[in-house]
């Protein structure tokens, strides 16, 4: 295990709610397990005046609120005696000028320093600006980083925007663009998968496989983030980075190492390669709905329209789904299928490869209906695991088949589960950017859906909507290019069913 630098991480956006659910939690399990630097100082950074007392006690309640009875108090104050907290109160812009005499002359901070922006996305370039005209991005004494969260841009040209406001006061290796879907354990498990077992390479191309979905359902709604998501939407927040991230892992090529700039310049080549989408076939490629009223676990939920803060007339999208092509010799011809949606039955993210059917059906006389597919499925939450599906004989004097489910999950009893941000925020501090996206990345990212936004953005009269608590909206299967192509809603064996969305 590599020795880490000694280092400041300084956040702002303190007492968000970023930092409340998953920054602080994470650092503080860091601290359980005795992964974090011995020399590593958190100083949180926010609008409020706290001394540093009445921060460690906001901090201690985060912390109890969450572990209960189960906290490691022996851990937590070794983690309390890491905290500072400095003011950065609204149009206060000495205030970054105090910073810097902060971290440049208390010996208390090492001068190793990574920024995590964990406040609004119109909120960096700002933040990044009087950090850099205080001149604490410059790498003198030490390494400076910077952390920003998604959306990284509106569109593309937004993103370029905001990367060429940033390139003012930064290099690209001190940017860390985090995705935090990127650090779940299956995600990462893909790779291994791919690159670790021969088994299935000779399979993994266009010969043998018929398509592949990748889905990320959520029965939540819009819950209280309407201000941000009507300016997002579905295919924003979620298909732009996080599925074509899956999708560039699923289909990338094996890179000449595991090193940072390997692995991304394959998962670049992916998404160069995706097919561009023309204006008059964006609706052949594309479809968009919005959650109506509807049941969700027994309990009527409201539809989109009647949420806090949305517009009347909004043609937001809380579902979307794409068919994509990638151009490659190994991909050439097969459809890959990214869908996503809000009030949906179930909280699932999962990845589905369905392979083709054999050359001859030879057992065409023992069953009704064409035979049932093979499938490879992996789950990345809530559940991680990997399943295949395959055809066995059914025990008995005839020669019946039937599907069975072989279930490879690989977490055993008794293993830790960690948080994506856990292993993300160690590989900031430890310089890997094996996980974050690279600049070239969030452009070619952008290309593959700016003319369905650009479509979808013209058409303001009329959106599909689905019944919150269904599988969204009818009509979706129009998407697939044969009648026996279907979504599959489950990892389990009836999840196969064919259903008309």
């Amino acid at each position: 295990m590599k020795k880490m630098d000694p280092c400041t991480l300084i956040f702002f956006g303190a007492g968000g709610n970023l930092s409340r659910k998953k920054l602080i939690p994470a650092l503080y399990h860091l601290e359980t397990l005795q992964r974090l630097p011995d020399h590593l100082v958190i100083l949180g950074c926010d609008i409020g005046q706290y001394e540093r007392d009445a921060w460690l006690t906001v901090v201690r309640d985060i912390l109890r609120e969450k572990h209960g009875t189960k906290i490691d108090e022996i851990a937590l104050e070794r983690f309390c005696a890491r905290l500072h907290y400095f003011a950065v109160p609204i149009g206060d812009d000495d205030a970054y000028g105090r910073l810097g005499v902060l971290l440049n002359k208390d010996p208390t901070f090492p001068p190793n320093a990574v920024f995590y922006m964990a406040v609004r996305p119109a909120d960096y370039p700002g933040i990044v600006a009087k950090l850099g005209e205080a001149g604490l991005l410059k790498q003198q004494n030490g390494w400076r980083r910077v952390v920003i969260e998604k959306p990284f841009g509106y569109d593309l040209l937004s993103a370029q925007t905001l990367q060429a406001s940033l390139y003012r006061h930064l290099d690209e290796p001190q940017i860390f663009r985090i995705d935090h879907y990127l650090g779940k354990g299956t995600v990462q498990n893909i790779m291994v998968f791919r690159f670790a077992n021969l088994l299935l390479e000779p399979l993994w191309n266009n010969h043998y496989i018929d398509h592949v979905q990748i889905t990320h359902s959520e029965t939540m709604g819009v819950e209280n983030r309407a201000d941000y998501y009507e300016g997002a939407g579905a295919l924003r927040d979620m298909i732009q980075s996080h599925l074509l991230q899956l999708m560039a892992l699923v289909a990338m090529e094996p890179p000449v190492s595991m090193a940072a700039e390997h692995l991304r310049d394959e998962k670049v080549k992916v998404l160069k390669s995706i097919r561009p989408i023309t204006q008059n076939a964006v609706h052949a490629h594309a479809f968009r709905g919005q959650y109506a009223s509807g049941t969700i676990d027994g309990k009527s939920v409201p539809g989109y329209l009647e949420e806090k803060n949305v517009a009347q007339d909004s043609v937001t999208e809380t579902y979307a789904a794409m068919k994509l092509f990638v151009d490659n010799w190994r991909w050439a011809g097969v459809p890959f299928y990214l869908r996503t949606g809000k009030r949906m039955p179930e909280n699932s993210s999962a990845i589905c490869i369905r392979f083709k059917a054999p050359p001859k059906d030879l057992l065409r006389h023992t069953r009704q209906g064409p035979p049932p597919p093979n499938w490879i499925m992996l789950g990345i939450q809530p559940n991680d695991c990997l399943k295949m599906e395959l055809q066995v004989k059914v025990p008995g004097l005839d020669v019946q088949t039937r599907a069975i489910s072989l279930d490879a999950t690989y977490r055993k009893h008794g293993e830790e589960d960690f948080d994506a941000y856990e292993g993300l925020l160690l590989d900031v501090m430890n310089g890997d950017h094996s996980l974050f996206l690279r600049i070239d990345e969030v452009e070619a990212a952008w290309r593959v859906v700016d003319p369905v936004l650009k479509v979808w953005a013209m058409e303001r009269d009329l959106i599909n909507t689905y019944p919150a608590g269904s599988w969204g909206p009818r009509g979706t299967y129009r998407l697939f290019d044969r009648e026996d192509q279907f979504w599959r809603h489950s990892l389990n064996l009836d999840g196969a069913k064919i259903e008309a969305y």
